[in-house]
């Protein structure tokens, strides 16, 4: 099999000891979707900074469109496209400023140029807009134009980091459907990072789940999920539990597989969770522990993150951190 990207045991600390990668590994084929999932902080954007030359690791290998990051940056640099969490564009100017602009970077003049900047603003949906500035381009715009940037030269692989943070749910659709029509074009690669589990699980052919700079779930989302057999009963409490007692109340019932209990919430796996359900909620009542909300579901990739984290995908990201190399913090 063909790798479009290959990363094997990356590294990366910042002074003073915030480890961002510890060990990071992963293989990309070519021609797909593939996404990094992980809460803020998990060391997903400093995988891409690596990845796309823009950091050094301290330790560890990686290769894009077959080039290693470390021999040969400047190749890299030739053959990917990178969108960021923040947009690369030039407000004063306009989108076809901002194209025509970037294209000449890539070395892109006169007749190669112009028919490009104009396929690109016509799939994009800015034909309209191409003469505006930028400034008066809504959030969804803007997100449209810095995709189109990244492709300006036609790279065999794009980046696209956290690509829908910060868009409202109409131009999130809109840019999920944008990631599916680019997913269809011939010998494009694509590595989608994002918090959102929808996200992941909607968009990505294959996935790595990154907790605490390692990879520890890869495989497709269906893929995730099915190891999970069973329902997966969710439970939040009224009030906060105390001295573990929801825990010592359910340890004990025979149809709960897995348990985990932080604060008021509480998630177990049993085979029928229409059956586990009244027995859970009588146990509780019995410890004195009042329910405010209680559903059972298939299992999901929050279900996955938990069995192979240690903790749910909300609790890493109220544990998360501002990473010390940008304000934005380390996606």
């Amino acid at each position: 099999m063909t790798y479009a990207i290959e990363a094997q045991g990356l590294e990366k600390t910042y002074p003073p000891s915030t480890k961002a990668l510890d060990g990071l590994s992963l293989a990309v084929s070519e021609g797909t979707v593939f996404g990094l999932l992980g809460p803020n902080g998990a060391g997903k954007t400093t995988a891409v900074k690596v990845l796309t030359t823009l950091a050094h690791p301290d330790a560890g290998a990686a290769r894009v469109a077959g080039i290693d990051v470390l021999a040969d940056p400047k190749r890299v640099r030739r053959a990917i496209g990178v969108v960021g969490q923040k947009t690369g564009t030039a407000p004063e100017l306009t989108g076809r400023e901002n194209l025509e602009l970037q294209g000449r970077f890539h070395g892109l003049r006169g007749r190669r140029l112009r028919p490009r900047v104009d396929e690109l603003l016509e799939r994009f949906g800015l034909t309209e807009a191409a003469d505006r500035s930028v400034k008066t381009y809504s959030g969804g715009m803007v997100r449209k134009l810095d995709v189109a940037i990244g492709l300006i030269q036609q790279p065999p692989v794009l980046f696209l980091d956290e690509p829908t943070t910060g868009l409202d749910p109409e131009a999130r659709a809109a840019m999920w459907d944008e990631i599916r029509r680019l997913r269809s074009e011939a010998a494009l690669t694509i590595l989608l990072t994002t918090h959102y589990l929808e996200e992941a699980d909607h968009l990505a052919d294959r996935l790595a789940i990154v907790d605490r700079g390692k990879v520890v779930a890869q495989g497709t989302p269906d893929e995730l999920k099915a190891e999970l057999e069973g329902d997966t009963v969710h439970v939040e409490l009224a009030t906060p539990q105390p001295n573990g007692r929801a825990h010592h109340a359910l340890e004990s019932l025979a149809q709960i597989r897995e348990l985990r209990v932080a604060d008021r919430e509480l998630h177990a796996r049993v085979e029928n969770g229409a059956a586990a359900l009244p027995a859970i909620l009588a146990a509780l009542g019995q410890a004195g522990l009042d329910v405010a909300t209680a559903t059972i579901a298939r299992p999901s990739l929050d279900d996955v993150y938990l069995r192979y984290a240690g903790r749910s995908f909300a609790e890493a990201e109220r544990a998360s951190e501002p990473d010390v190399t940008e304000k934005g913090g380390n996606r």
